[in-house]
Formats: C-alpha cells, sequence, structure tokens
C-alpha cells in the first residue's frame, strides 16, 4: 500500500498528491506526464478515516 503525505497548500486549504502512474491509467496526462487539461475532482468523506475522490467529466 502507498501512502501519500497531506500538505499544507495555503491558509485554508491542504492537499494530498497523487502518483502520476495512476493519473496516466485515467487518460489525465500528455506524452510528457503534464495534465492535458482542467479537471475537476467530487471528493466526499465517506467514514471516519475514508474518503472517496471522482472525477467528474
Amino acid at each position: 500500500m502507498a501512502l501519500n503525505k497531506l500538505r499544507k497548500l495555503d491558509q485554508n486549504s491542504l492537499g494530498v498528491t497523487l502518483p502520476k502512474d495512476d493519473l496516466r491509467v485515467e487518460g489525465l496526462l500528455n506524452e510528457n506526464g503534464e495534465l492535458r487539461d482542467e479537471h475537476h475532482i467530487h471528493i466526499r468523506h465517506v467514514n471516519e478515516g475514508e474518503w472517496k475522490l471522482e472525477l467528474i467529466r
């Protein structure tokens, strides 16, 4: 199981990095490993310690 670090982004938000390999599988990266377009993700708290991320297409 890979672990990802929770990071402070600014005064009001935190973020978690997503592995490029996983984003590549979803077709979100171009051949240079950069994001193809702007994407939106819906994040929902499911249970204690559990979150669900859903790519909005």
